[in-house]
């Protein structure tokens, strides 16, 4: 029994494929401006790399953003149960999810067998989304990779005030004009990003373990961060933390079939 999800994201898109429960290929895709052929690259370089086609797939359920404009998808699911379910897949003990992604913010609250208990979300603004690093990375001239490791590198933090990302790359321009050091400017940036975290994650209820997932979480400068205002552990999956949303959705698609 083989089936698919698809998370359609404002960066990127995912596609897991799953067969009897274990994940057998994904792949990942950038968005752009056609998030429909985005769901059609990504399916396909899963196929690719499963060695199947399309008609090999049983059931696909779709999530994200986009979700809703994949024409393979036999449903559209939210984000929040595929995340949640994905999460419990990898880690069993997960009772707090923490999903931050291009533009959003998810805190879960997750039950038994991976159910959602409550949430909270943030899509208001895209500070402290995965966008905003795009930003800070490029105003500084490095790699998106670096920003973590070298934050861990940071002695003295600077304090970043501004809530709103074009306001904070412009305050991120005038402190390395300053002479700052660029460490301790991405510390202080990890830190501010890992504080509006916190509270949205304090409102949902902190009970570990505490899983993060979504593109920001390949960002250890973020996870450290955010260990220190939780005053927990943080656990993340072992596999791209991108691609939760994705096996959820697939796992809930072999859930439609066992049920067809």
């Amino acid at each position: 029994m083989i089936a698919a999800g698809c998370d359609v994201g404002s960066l990127t898109t995912k596609v897991a494929i799953t067969r009897d429960g274990s994940i057998i290929s994904h792949h990942i895709v950038e968005t752009g401006f056609k998030p429909d052929l985005a769901a059609k690259n990504a399916m396909d370089g899963a196929l690719s790399k499963a060695n199947l086609s399309i008609d090999d797939v049983g059931y696909c359920v779709s999530t994200g953003d986009g979700g809703k404009n994949v024409s393979f998808a036999g449903k559209y699911v939210s984000q929040l149960p595929c995340l949640s379910k994905g999460s419990y897949f990898f880690i069993p003990s997960v009772r707090t999810v923490v999903d931050v992604g291009g533009n959003a913010t998810r805190a879960i609250s997750v039950g038994k067998e991976g159910r959602v208990l409550s949430y909270r979300l943030n899509d208001k603004c895209a500070a402290g989304g995965g966008r905003f690093f795009d930003v800070l990375a490029e105003a500084l001239e490095l790699k998106l990779d670096d920003l973590g490791p070298l934050s861990l590198q940071s002695k003295s933090p600077l304090e970043i005030a501004s809530q709103c990302t074009v306001f904070a790359e412009s305050e991120v321009i005038s402190l390395l004009n300053d002479g700052k050091d660029i460490v301790d400017i991405i510390a202080g940036v990890n830190q501010s990003i890992a504080s509006r975290i916190a509270s949205l994650v304090r409102n949902v209820g902190v009970k570990e373990d505490v899983v993060m997932t979504g593109g920001v979480a390949k960002n250890i400068g973020v996870i450290k961060s955010l260990e220190g205002w939780l005053g927990v552990g943080i656990k993340t999956v072992p596999a791209d933390p991108q691609i939760v949303g994705a096996v959820g959705a697939s796992l809930l698609a072999e859930k439609e079939l066992q049920e067809s």
